[in-house]
């Protein structure tokens, strides 16, 4: 059984350096949490605290036997680099988690309605994930603009997916920013109101 003192040892953290949380960052570990609690039978709350807290479970009990990741999946998804979080950082990704699940059914509703001769199983997970997260911010953060949400998901697909996805998922998102404008189901505020 690997101990949480060896995997420290292990994957180090930098005593001189560190990195300012930021809410882009913040949506890429979202994603992160997403993928990782579809693809486990681990809830997004432990995969939260892993990802943003690097608390990890190696089986130190005998009920929880079961690693949350391999140590090639830390190395992937972890820097060396420790991150600095704001309390804001850290509320906005736990709102924006919870509210893409809640949602989720209304949100592929709409997806699937904006993609014509594509059933969902055929877009690229990621892909989804990012118009997931987008709209979720588009209808339930007021002070979030939504060229902001839309540019966020295209600029992260860019990183995380093909090289198609971007435009794939401009078109998308796009074409359903349309759509809930028209029925008057965008409510934004403050900043939010930018370029809306």
């Amino acid at each position: 059984m690997i101990k949480v003192e060896e995997i420290n040892e292990q994957f180090t953290l930098s005593k001189k350096k560190t990195i300012s949380g930021s809410r882009r960052l913040a949506r890429e570990k979202v994603l992160q949490i997403l993928m990782s609690t579809d693809t486990s039978e681990i809830s997004w709350q432990e995969n939260f605290s892993h990802i943003f807290f690097r608390k990890f479970n190696f089986g130190d009990n005998e009920e929880k036997s079961e690693k949350i990741l391999t140590e090639d999946e830390v190395t992937e998804l972890e820097s060396d680099i420790p991150i600095i979080w704001d309390d804001e950082e850290i509320e906005f990704a736990r709102s924006l988690i919870k509210l893409t699940l809640d949602n989720r059914e209304k949100i592929n509703n709409l997806i699937q309605q904006h993609t014509a001769n594509w059933h969902l199983d055929r877009i690229a997970k990621i892909d989804i994930l990012l118009m997931q997260i987008a709209i979720t911010e588009i209808l339930h953060f007021e002070e979030i603009p939504t060229k902001v949400s839309i540019n966020e998901a295209i600029d992260i697909a860019k990183k995380y997916s093909t090289p198609k996805s971007g435009n794939f998922i401009n078109g998308i998102l796009d074409s359903i920013f349309v759509d809930l404008k028209n029925e008057n189901l965008i409510k934004k505020s403050g900043r939010g109101l930018i370029d809306n």
